[in-house]
Order: structure tokens, then sequence, then C-alpha cells
């Protein structure tokens, strides 16, 4: 506290400024709050506010921010909203038991995951592995120890770092399967999956969707010519094109070997064409020299697709209609975009 003295006056006393990181405790709607800035969330189940203190208090100084329900219901609710690294729970509440809580928590919680310990009266082991068997990860009897307590919840937060992990590492493979290696585009995997839901939506909210299908023109001859380095190049010449014309509410990707492939939605058949008129003629101008010698590197485009009220087909006609106006422009020249039959009648 801090104090000041004005002759005549009793001395004044204010309460001294605290840092707004440090720990703060609010109380909304039912909802107690220990919150620390960036502090790993601890959810905290227990109807009795003596139970609440005696685990706030173990648990105090730690760089946790402590969440508190009082019910069973509103605790689910909690989890939902605050997604908790962590819970400590108390196995009999007013309105749910800790089991039913633990399967209600686990039935929502299938994209991140939380460790959970229950605290329990019960001794009996029957009661100890319905528990476990209904997503407990651990179990705690009261009264508990503060040092065990302490200790199981380190363990917790061990258990969850090596499931962030897991979970940083298989979204990092997951996006390498969906990644053309050489170029960085969506793979063909990646197109067709995000084509097929696109369609999809197209087809209930009735919206134009078009399929373009690239090929590198003569590819084989720069292979052949200046290597498979120059190859690579202007693989990945074609691809930054690509992707500097690609929308954001669109995708495009390398289907494989010379070709690319790029979906667009919202759009008209005429605006379609200029897009592509515009990728092919910036891409016949962009310099590439090999070894001393210039490139002159085209593409050939096939589009096919469908305007708002007309017949929906699915995604793989859609492909194979492109491809077929791609072969089109590949007979009548190559470097040039067509439009496949069937969109224009």
């Amino acid at each position: 506290m801090a104090s000041i003295a004005i002759p005549g006056i009793p001395t004044l006393a204010f309460p001294e400024r605290r840092d707004r990181r440090e720990d703060q405790v609010s109380s909304r709607n039912g909802e107690s709050v220990r919150a620390t800035e960036s502090a790993m969330k601890i959810l905290i189940v227990d109807d009795s506010s003596v139970a609440r203190k005696s685990v706030e208090q173990t648990l105090f100084g730690q760089p946790y921010s402590l969440i508190f329900a009082t019910t069973g219901q509103q605790a689910v609710e909690l989890f939902l909203k605050h997604r908790p690294s962590l819970v400590i729970m108390d196995w009999m509440m007013p309105d749910l038991n800790g089991v039913e809580i633990c399967r209600r928590m686990r039935a929502i919680s299938s994209d991140f995951y939380t460790h959970i310990i229950m605290l329990t009266a019960k001794t009996d082991k029957a009661s100890v592995v319905e528990g476990l068997r209904a997503g407990a990860d651990d179990y705690l009897t009261k009264p508990f120890h503060e040092e065990e307590l302490l200790a199981r919840v380190g363990v917790g937060l061990r258990t969850l770092g090596l499931h962030r992990q897991i979970e940083a590492k298989n979204k990092k493979l997951e996006k390498l399967a969906l990644t053309d290696g050489l170029t960085g585009l969506p793979n063909r995997r990646a197109i067709e999956d995000w084509g097929t839901r696109e369609v999809s939506g197209a087809t209930r909210h009735d919206y134009s969707l078009w399929v373009i299908v690239a090929d590198l023109d003569r590819f084989k001859q720069v292979n052949d010519t200046f290597g498979h380095n120059a190859g690579d190049e202007v693989l990945k010449t074609f691809a930054k094109v690509l992707k500097a014309h690609t929308r954001r509410s669109d995708i495009c990707g390398r289907h494989g070997g010379e070709e690319f492939m790029m979906v667009m939605t919202h759009s008209t058949a005429k605006d379609v064409e200029k897009a592509m008129e515009r990728i092919r003629a910036e891409f016949e101008t962009t310099p590439l020299n090999f070894g001393g010698c210039n490139i002159l590197a085209t593409a050939s485009f096939g589009i096919a697709g469908f305007e708002a009220g007309q017949a929906k087909p699915n995604f793989s006609d859609l492909v194979s209609r492109a491809d077929a106006a791609l072969y089109s422009a590949k007979r009548a020249g190559r470097n040039r975009v067509e439009i496949a039959a069937s969109t224009l009648s």
C-alpha cells in the first residue's frame, strides 16, 4: 500500500498499481477465472468452494491460468470455450458426475488433447477403472497431498507436450502429403479434394465453377537440351506466375509432370478466359536463361466448367473436358487458351 500524508487530514492509503500481466481474478456468469497472460490453462471443477481454494492454493505461484467451474454442465461449457490444457475434476458433482463429464469432454475434444485428472474420495478399484475408461488420464484420492498433485500436474503437462509435438509433426506430414515438393504448390491430391468439395458447394448454392488444365509446351525438349535442372526452373517459374494470378478463394497446383491445374469459382467464362490469357502472356515473356541461352517457354490451357443455373457435372468430368480442350489447344498450335465446346453451348 502507498500512503499520502496531508496536514489536518487522516493519512490516506491507496493500493499499489500492479502490472496488468500479473494474476487477475474475475467472475462472470458464475465463471471464476484467475488468469495469467499467455499461461497454460487449467480448468478446476468442484462444487465445494473449500476444495476449489485448496487446489488453487496448491497451484499458487505456478505459471498457469486457472478457470473454475462449480457444476458439471458449466465445466463442459468452459471446456469448450477455453480448451484448457489440463482439467482437475471432482468425481461427485451436483448435476453430472465425473464419469459423465469426462465422456462429454472427450466427445468434443477430438481435435485437441486435454489431460484430465480426477479427484475422488472413492478408493475402490471398480470406480477408478470406470473413471479411466470414461476418459480420465489420472486420478488422485481426497484428501490429496499437495506435492503429489503438483507432481501429477507436471506429468500431465509433459504428456500434453508430447501430444502437441505429435500433432505438429502430423500436421507437417499432412501438409507435405498435399504439397508438391518442387513448386510448393498443392499437389494432385490436394487439388482434387478441394475441387470435389467445391463442386458440391456450387451444386448446393448454384454458383459458377471452372477447371483449367495447363501444360507446358515442348517441355521434353527443354529437359533434353538443357538438362533437368533447367526443366525444374521452368516448372518453378510457371508455378510462380500461376500462383501470382490465383485469388485466395481459388486454388492452383501441380497436377503432375509439366501439367498444372487451377479451379476458379464465381467467375464468368469470359473472365476466366481473360485470366488465362494474362497468365499465358506473362509466362511467354518471362526471361529464362540457361547456359547462356535464352529459352522461350510457353503453355497451353484448357477450360471447362459451368455458370450459375447450368447443369453441374462432377469434378472428374470437368477435368476430362478441360483435358480435351487442352489437347485442342495443342493441336491448334500450342501457346493458346481453349474452352471446352460443351461450355460454350
